[in-house]
């Protein structure tokens, strides 16, 4: 398993929700926070890895990666408020950083990986985190809340290198 990277139409496709946490998914889980942590990043949903359910994972821990990681299996924002424009970057987006607006804090609803409910108010880093990830899962990359030309300019970018490459 890898990380998917753009053009890949799964980064497209609307995630499934989770009907069993089932040992599928417990290995999910576990490969999907390895290959984050492997690749620097702070969040991962299912479908950068190739499986299009609904479960995300993050960790905004810099310092001890791995203390914090957190897993959201069927993740809804139950509560958004207030606006900030922070630079987003996407592990399925290589050298693609943007301004985006995302809300500032969050009240959002789950299951952690052993099917037991969770409640999580986010703010800042973390909330702007939850918000990418769970785009992710419908479909929606960061690539979509920038200008036209701003996202012509990279999908000419990654023709050009995906031309190169053959």
């Amino acid at each position: 398993m890898k990380i998917c990277i753009y053009p890949d139409p799964i980064l497209k496709k609307k995630a499934e929700p989770v009907v069993n946490i089932n040992g599928d998914i417990q290995n999910l889980i576990d490969t999907m926070s390895t290959l984050m942590y492997q690749a620097s990043g702070i969040g991962l949903a299912a479908n950068q890895v190739g499986i299009a359910k609904r479960v995300i994972i993050f960790d905004t821990d810099y310092k001890e990666k791995g203390k914090d990681l957190t897993v959201l299996i069927n993740p809804t924002i139950v509560l958004a408020e207030d606006k900030v424009v922070s630079e987003e970057g996407c592990l399925s987006l290589p050298d693609f950083n943007s301004g985006i607006t995302r809300k500032k804090y969050l009240k959002v609803q789950g299951v952690d990986r052993h099917g037991k409910p969770i409640d999580i108010e986010a703010k800042d880093l973390l909330a702007i985190c939850i918000q990418h990830e769970i785009d992710h899962l419908d479909g929606t990359l960061i690539l979509d809340h920038v200008s036209v030309l701003k996202r012509n300019l990279y999908k000419k970018k990654v023709e050009k290198l995906m031309k190169k490459a053959t």
